[in-house]
């Protein structure tokens, strides 16, 4: 994990990586908990007999899964001290260039894409994010992540 010991220190850093985050593993009990809370009980997800016969060959988790860990993605990259608190803001671009097969585990690799202060000592960030998957020659998501952090 990257440490910054102060926000401003990010303004220097656009146009570059600022993280690797730590592997995560992508269970089916977390691609079925995922299911259940977002409704989205499609068989190519929750299904492991009927998936082995689909175009994965396995269950895979859901596109929005993947996305919805971005913030502990980049907390396992990345660290600003001396921040009070950080909010989602958005997301700009959003791909899921490959699936994520259960079992799987996936990373997320961030760049700095933009930063801008905000009035009372705060930064607005743009963070591609790109998730690999162990083992896997395309990314499973990339994705631009606004947030803003204050002090």
């Amino acid at each position: 994990m990257r440490v910054f010991e102060q926000l401003r220190e990010l303004e220097a850093c656009v146009g570059q990586p600022i993280g690797t985050g730590d592997w995560v593993t992508i269970d089916q009990s977390r691609i079925d908990r995922f299911a259940e809370v977002t409704d989205d009980l499609q068989w190519i997800h929750i299904d492991p007999a009927r998936a082995a016969d689909g175009p994965f060959g396995t269950t895979v988790a859901h596109g929005f899964l993947t996305l919805s860990l971005l913030p502990a993605l980049c907390a396992s990259a990345f660290q600003v001290d001396g921040t009070r608190m950080g909010v989602n803001y958005g997301l700009n671009r959003v791909r899921f260039p490959a699936p994520v097969p259960a079992g799987s585990r996936v990373r997320g690799v961030c760049r700095l894409l933009a930063y801008a202060p905000l009035d009372g000592n705060g930064a607005q960030m743009t963070v591609e994010v790109t998730v690999e998957r162990e083992g896997a020659d395309k990314p499973v998501c990339v994705a631009e992540l606004v947030s803003r952090r204050y002090c």
